[in-house]
């Protein structure tokens, strides 16, 4: 899939490097920035006699203009820059922050979280919650210890033949066709017509290929190991700089009581993840 537009989530409290990812991997892309700067606010503080509290008003009011403020800021930042842009603010409170960010991300290829956004629980949840959940895009997150490259040069696909896999590779068509080489991970495949067909990643490899992907298939026993953990190792030994992946091919109930990879790849995987459910 063409990546076009991309929307970045920007906090409104840190934002600096977060911008600079956005506007670089914009560059790489030839694509439209679309970034969104958001403070999120608490809910009315309710006194005497159904009263909200003037204390609350106040500080609603601060956070408004600290968001107005950093907006133009932005606005400023990329008018220095050479890609085409808008930025829009939305001041929300928590519990409606997901529908906001659903709301726009409907009309973007990706949603960019970079490592500042990342870092902020609430937020990094709403846009789970939004974008992964609510809306067909993707999202690429980034809790690495470091900013994320414009072009990745090495990435690894988790590759488990689910649909939720398949809409990850096709939605980063653009990404993988950019890479020295695109590692097909699959940990413990299973051969059977049913499931990975009689050569695991074989035809997923095909596919990419015909779309100019230069790919490795690596088929990795586990040993007894999580999934999630396997892939975390395989991509430092491959040395890569991105993983692609499925998210949530179990019931969000599930995931919620049980973790899962999604779960665990999310809170400890130290590098870039492009994710599409």
């Amino acid at each position: 899939m063409a990546i076009r537009t991309i929307l970045s989530i920007l906090s409104v409290s840190q934002f600096e490097e977060d911008l600079k990812t956005a506007i670089d991997f914009c560059g790489a892309q030839g694509a439209h920035l679309s970034a969104l700067v958001i403070s999120l606010g608490a809910a009315p503080v309710i006194g005497e006699y159904n009263v909200i509290s003037p204390v609350w008003l106040e500080e609603r009011q601060r956070e408004i203009d600290v968001l107005s403020q950093r907006t133009e800021e932005i606005k400023t930042i990329l008018g220095r820059s050479d890609i085409s842009y808008e930025v829009q603010d939305v001041y929300t409170e928590f519990a409606w922050a997901d529908e906001d960010i659903a709301e726009r991300a409907l009309y973007a290829d990706v949603v960019l979280v970079g490592r500042q956004a990342a870092r902020d629980e609430q937020l990094r949840k709403r846009i789970l919650d939004g974008a992964l959940f609510r809306t067909p895009t993707p999202i690429l997150i980034n809790r690495g210890t470091r900013a994320m490259n414009p072009s990745s040069r090495s990435v690894l696909l988790a590759w488990d033949s689910s649909d939720e896999a398949s809409r990850a590779a096709r939605q980063s068509l653009d990404l993988l066709k950019q890479a020295d080489t695109v590692y097909v991970t699959m940990v413990d495949p299973v051969a059977s017509p049913g499931a990975n067909g009689e050569e695991p990643g074989a035809d997923i490899a095909a596919y990419l290929a015909r779309h100019g992907v230069k790919v490795q298939v690596d088929r990795i026993a586990s040993g007894g190991q999580p999934a999630d953990a396997v892939l975390r190792q395989h991509a430092v030994d491959v040395a890569a700089d991105l993983i692609v992946m499925g998210a949530y091919n179990h019931p969000r109930w599930q995931q919620t009581i049980f973790g899962g990879v999604t779960r665990s790849m999310i809170e400890e995987t130290k590098m870039p993840i492009f994710m599409a459910h």
